[in-house]
């Protein structure tokens, strides 16, 4: 007696919580704004042409942080875990009961 193979749902399959996917994009931000606040610095205490090179920097990071940060789900989601294929063994047959 064959047993079908029956399809198993596991929680990685699940999206990411919004809590943590909040958690993620706060931390994306706020390193973009520390890479700004860099540019920042390095604009007013590096002279000559690179002067310019970091103002543009951190001109245009923070629409690329915004942009980054708010990504979405689809960027969040679990990849599936392969689960074994496992071998079912049917119990074998009891004892037949008497009949009345």
């Amino acid at each position: 007696m064959a047993v079908e193979p029956q399809e198993i749902y596991t929680v990685t399959t699940a999206q990411v919580g919004t809590a943590q996917e909040q958690t993620g994009r706060v931390g994306r931000y706020l390193l973009s704004m520390g890479i700004r606040t860099a540019c920042v610095i390095a604009a007013i205490v590096i002279p000559g042409w690179p002067r310019w090179l970091f103002l543009v920097g951190a001109v245009f990071l923070p629409y690329i942080a915004v942009v980054v940060a708010n990504a979405g789900r689809e960027k969040m989601s679990r990849e599936p875990i392969d689960t074994p294929e496992t071998t079912r063994v049917a119990l074998p047959a009891g004892p037949e009961a008497p009949q009345t």
